[in-house]
């Protein structure tokens, strides 16, 4: 049986070799609209595409939960809560946006080192807020727990908890996992809950404009917060690569 020699893909305008749409595709999107370009600053990673979007969205959430506290009487085991965590979600973004546009092996190596940096820098700022919030909890006697925001909160704060050791290990301990190829395999699964639970993190976010503190002091509107949170949602998920989570579409001609 005769054999058949692999044909070279033609290079693009642009230097890259031509990647089959399937390869390249967004979930929303031409191919190619959320792929970093080579040579081009990875800062640019953080507005590609509909990522300007997104970060419309985490100026305004920001804007709004600061505002709301320097505007009205500061606690100090409560406000510092509010601040800490919107700097978290904030931090979590920025991670999230900076990987997504990642296609050749040398963009995403300095993609997953940013990354990594940006999710332990999130991780630490959202520690810092739930240990303000629960040290008031016991100064002041107060009830744990008494809220969705709270319930929502303990549980996300666990899940984030073990994404980022399971990251941590595939990334940097692989043979924990049974190898660099083992590891690799098990990225899907990684993006597929990270990206859940960031929709439960801005969920939590929301819930937050029901609870008493919010009610009672800071009084900020629930409709500003989802609109930054759906801002946020509109610039993130469509740059999703769908090879990146083991999804192929498949093109008739």
């Amino acid at each position: 049986m005769a054999s058949v020699a692999a044909v070279e893909p033609a290079p693009t305008s642009d230097g890259l070799d031509a990647i089959p749409p399937t390869e390249s595709e967004p979930l929303l999107g031409g191919p190619g609209d959320a792929i970093q370009k080579p040579n081009a600053p990875m800062i640019n990673n953080l507005w590609l595409g509909t990522g300007w979007i997104a970060q419309i969205g985490n100026v305004l959430l920001l804007v709004v939960i600061w505002a709301g506290v320097f505007t009205h009487p500061t606690m100090k085991l409560v406000s510092p809560h509010p601040l800490l965590q919107s700097l978290g979600v904030f931090t979590l973004s920025q991670a999230i946006l900076l990987l997504q546009p990642t296609d050749q092996p040398e963009t995403k190596l300095l993609g997953q080192r940013g990354h990594a940096v940006l999710q332990l820098l999130s991780f630490l700022l959202f520690a810092a807020g739930i240990s303000v919030i629960e040290t008031n909890k016991v100064v002041s006697h107060g009830a744990h727990l008494h809220s969705a925001h709270g319930w929502l909160g303990a549980v996300t704060a666990a899940l984030l908890l073990a994404q980022y050791v399971f990251g941590l290990l595939m990334w940097a301990f692989p043979a924990v996992l049974g190898g660099v190829d083992a590891a690799k395999a098990l990225w899907k699964y990684h993006r597929y809950t990270g990206y859940t639970l960031f929709l439960l993190v801005l969920a939590t976010v929301a819930a937050a404009a029901a609870t008493p503190y919010n009610e009672g002091i800071l009084k900020i509107k629930l409709w500003s917060i989802l609109l930054a949170v759906a801002l946020i949602l509109v610039g993130t998920f469509p740059r999703i690569q769908l090879k990146k989570l083991g999804i192929q579409r498949h093109h008739t001609q």
